[in-house]
């Protein structure tokens, strides 16, 4: 499937998309990786009907507990989250039709510095010719970044700068 910026930007200021969130408990999946291989299914399929049916999509699975984190997957012609789409167009013309790819969004305080991480994990027709494979691959990446959650040590002493000396300098040319 290909959009323009136009089309694409109408259809998430007006919410025209496939949206779908599942939450689960932390304990239900923190051994299991069945459970996010099932679950990791779960999503490319719903994307893929989305996209199947010329729309775009956000499948998102919201994890609860000590460390909460949300996955989410969503079709866009650029690796930017849907809530930041008037970012897109610095990137695009507005009349150039673009492909759309399959991203693999993170969010959680205890991923990262910036709480967030979004990657590519598919196109479009990868999806949709090989959700099996798409499947797997999102549930190794889920797998990664619950690992990467789970692992996360925050900087809990704040940053001393340095300072520098008052002394003066003096330079001789000689």
């Amino acid at each position: 499937m290909k959009i323009n910026l136009i089309d694409l930007t109408n259809k998430i200021e007006q919410q025209d998309y496939l949206e779908d969130l599942e939450t689960i408990k932390y304990a239900e999946i923190s051994k299991s990786k069945t459970k996010i291989k099932t679950l990791a299914s779960k999503m490319v399929k719903e994307l893929g009907a989305a996209i199947r049916h010329d729309s775009l999509g956000h499948i998102a699975l919201e994890v609860t507990g000590q460390r909460p984190v949300t996955f989410a997957i969503e079709n866009n012609i650029i690796n930017l989250p849907y809530s930041d789409y008037k970012k897109i167009a610095n990137f695009f013309d507005e009349n150039t039709k673009q492909p759309l790819n399959v991203y693999f969004e993170t969010e959680s305080d205890y991923l990262n510095a910036s709480g967030f991480r979004i990657d590519q994990l598919a196109t479009d027709k990868e999806l949709i010719e090989n959700e099996d494979e798409v499947s797997e691959r999102l549930a190794d990446a889920v797998m990664a970044k619950l690992h990467q959650v789970r692992e996360y040590q925050k900087n809990e002493t704040p940053v001393k700068s340095k300072t520098v000396s008052n002394k003066k300098v003096s330079t001789s040319k000689g």
